[in-house]
Formats: C-alpha cells, structure tokens, sequence
C-alpha cells in the first residue's frame, strides 16, 4: 500500500475498492509469507546435506591422514632395519678375517693378544647393534638359516647334523644378514 492509502485508511473509512485491493495485496503477502518457510526448510535441508557431506568428506581425508602417517611410519622403520643390515653386512668380511687371524698360530703373545681383543670389541658392537650368530657345530640342520655346502655320510653323526662352519652366519633380529656355509652329515 502506498502512504496516501495508509493515510486515508487512518482518516477516513474505506470504499469497497480499498477493501478489494486490500484484500488483493493480503493473500499475496500471505502467499509470500508461506513461500518463505519452505524456502527456509530448502535451505536447511540443504545446508544440513551439505554439512553432512563435509563431516563426511573430513572424516575420510582424517582416515587417509592416519592410514599415510601409519604406513611412512612402517617404511620408514623397514628403511632403517634394511640400512642397518646392509652396513652390518659389509663388515662380515672384516669378522671373517680376525677370525682367520685368530686361528693362525703365532709365536708373539701380544700379536695374538690384540687381534682377540679387537675381535672381542667388534663382536660386542654387533651385539649392542642387534646382530646374533647363527647356531654352530652340533646344531640341526635349518634351510632357513644354512646353506649346505657338504654333505658326508657319518654314522657317529645324528641325520641333519651341523659337523663343520665354513662361514659363520649372522642374523639381525629375525631376518638374516647371512646364512652359515655348512658341511651337513646324513
């Protein structure tokens, strides 16, 4: 309604026009009164679809976080074991030579006396690393862990029997750094 309707209608009774379109405008106002709380519901509706997609969408970017901090965390301890392995690995030869020293006779004591000391301080760095020997003479025979180089026939001997090392063998943890070159009887 316009401000002279308004004034009229203060001031002075109404015609049966003013009624009419009167009556006109209310239904319109009425009609946009009723088309906003459905508007409102739409948009609630909506707005509650489209946070239940975002909680949703969150949820599984927080799982993908975790199960990718899990796995880093995985590889990155299967890298260091490996490493550590790899390095162990490369100072066998440098153990299989002080053993070979070792086993040489020699007429100087204090020759003798140092090369078993420096086994002796090597062996302990392998242990405090983590690193094992594998079984020696007397043991069962394990593919898993030997590699069986020789076979005899001895009676004297059970059947699967460890009788001689070529090459000791070392294990870091569970896995194995190298297997024993072993003489197996039957």
């Amino acid at each position: 309604m316009s401000k002279d309707k308004k004034e009229k209608k203060e001031t002075a009774p109404q015609t049966d026009e003013e009624v009419k379109e009167e009556q006109s405008e209310a239904p319109q106002a009425e009609e946009a009164v009723s088309e906003e709380p459905k508007a409102e519901e739409k948009t609630e509706a909506s707005a509650d679809d489209e946070l239940a997609a975002l909680n949703d969408k969150y949820l599984r970017i927080c799982a993908e976080y975790d199960n990718f901090r899990r796995r880093s965390q995985k590889e990155k301890t299967e890298i260091y074991a490996d490493v550590k392995a790899s390095a162990v690995k490369s100072f066998l030869p440098v153990y299989d030579n002080l053993e070979r020293a070792i086993a040489q006779e020699t007429s100087d004591e204090a020759y003798a006396k140092g090369v078993e000391m420096i086994m002796s301080q090597f062996m302990k760095t392998l242990e405090g690393l983590g690193v094992s020997k594998i079984a020696d003479v007397g043991e069962k025979f394990d593919p898993n862990l030997h590699n069986a180089v020789m076979h005899i026939d001895d009676e004297e001997k059970g059947e699967n029997e460890i009788v001689e090392v070529f090459q000791k063998g070392f294990m870091l943890g569970e896995k194995v750094i190298r297997f024993s070159m072993v003489k197996v009887a039957n």
